[in-house]
């Protein structure tokens, strides 16, 4: 698998290969939303992956979506990514905290204050999510006022002031997935009439305030964004202007000189080139479903300096040395996915 060996520079951080553990959502916080010794366990197992990027953390308790994801807002959350970061680095990897405000896709009933989710604009996703009493619908978010959305942008960069004091190498702001972000972005989820919708400047806005704002809080060597362009999930269509929206975000978060851009690949392969060349700094991929030596061409190729791995990763701690072995690989047990203790978590054995 040629070109996935070399060393990288990334942000502030040289890593040995051009892996990175993918963020992936394992639902296993404690019900404050604070990370936990198995936390810290896990991904210390995973540390010889070099760069690994926690699954979605609230950046506030509005931005919470799903049962027991982790939080960066509270000392209490703080406290417990010092384990966690503690632990990676005395492995010898390096930690990025995913930001992620669910937006409309929440339930009251998995919030610690109860209160219906909001988004860009009051339309509901249209999907379901678990919930304490099971799966349920979502329901119609609130549609936040201006003043509500530079708060937010506010909540994203102390929830980056807070992951870099509890000792993150970095913060990966989610504007991926069907998230608030994303909302924002997408003309079918985003029916605003101020500075914050309409035009493909106005839907960006947000996106790039929040990027902006936790660059200049954390520095920009340490701050990166995850994209997934024409990503359908959770309600999202973003419709004919979508390419034309990417391409003028990517272009301008090109210029802030970001530590890498994230881009989960859903298919437009034109658009992926574009976003390729419009983004001078490190690029790293996730292309859903493809092999290890698939990954491995999309560096040899250029069109990706690193990729990332979330499966395989997730069930095989030491998968970087399985693969320069050449040695079997665990299969995931889907049923342990989300939510429980250490069985599908830490307990997937090494080689």
């Amino acid at each position: 698998m040629p070109g996935l060996w070399s060393p990288v520079d990334v942000g502030r951080m040289r890593l040995r290969h051009r892996l990175a553990l993918s963020p992936m959502m394992r639902n296993r916080a404690l019900p404050d939303g604070s990370p936990t010794p198995l936390d810290a366990e896990y991904f210390a197992q995973r540390a010889s992956l070099g760069l690994l990027i926690t699954g979605g953390t609230q950046p506030s308790a509005d931005g919470q979506g799903f049962l027991l994801s982790h939080g960066c807002h509270t000392d209490a959350h703080i406290a417990g990514w010092q384990q966690v970061t503690k632990a990676v680095h005395d492995a010898g990897g390096h930690l990025f905290v995913q930001l992620m405000h669910a937006g409309r896709v929440a339930h009251p009933d998995n919030t610690p204050h109860g209160r219906a989710p909001v988004a860009p604009s009051a339309v509901a996703a249209g999907v379901g999510i678990h919930t304490p009493s099971g799966n349920q619908q979502v329901p119609p978010p609130r549609e936040l006022s201006t003043k509500e959305v530079r708060a937010t942008v506010d909540d994203f960069r102390r929830a980056a002031a807070a992951a870099i004091e509890a000792g993150a190498d970095g913060v990966e702001v989610h504007g991926a997935n069907g998230f608030l972000v994303q909302q924002f972005l997408s003309a079918n989820a985003n029916h605003r009439t101020d500075a914050y919708g309409g035009s493909i400047a106005g839907r960006t806005r947000f996106a790039l305030e929040v990027t902006e704002a936790v660059a200049a809080e954390i520095g920009a060597d340490r701050t990166a964004v995850r994209l997934s362009p024409g990503l359908r999930g959770f309600g999202i269509d973003e419709g004919e202007t979508g390419p034309a929206t990417y391409a003028h975000l990517v272009r301008a978060l090109a210029r802030l000189d970001l530590a890498f851009l994230h881009v989960t690949h859903h298919g437009d392969d034109a658009l992926l080139a574009e976003l390729r060349t419009a983004f001078p700094g490190p690029l790293l991929l996730t292309r859903p479903g493809a092999t290890v030596r698939e990954r491995s061409a999309d560096v040899k190729s250029g069109l990706a300096d690193l990729v990332t791995l979330g499966r395989l990763a997730l069930a095989n701690p030491d998968v970087v040395a399985r693969l320069r072995a050449g040695a079997a690989l665990n299969s995931p047990d889907p049923a342990t996915f989300y939510g429980g203790g250490a069985e599908g978590y830490t307990d997937y054995p090494a080689l």
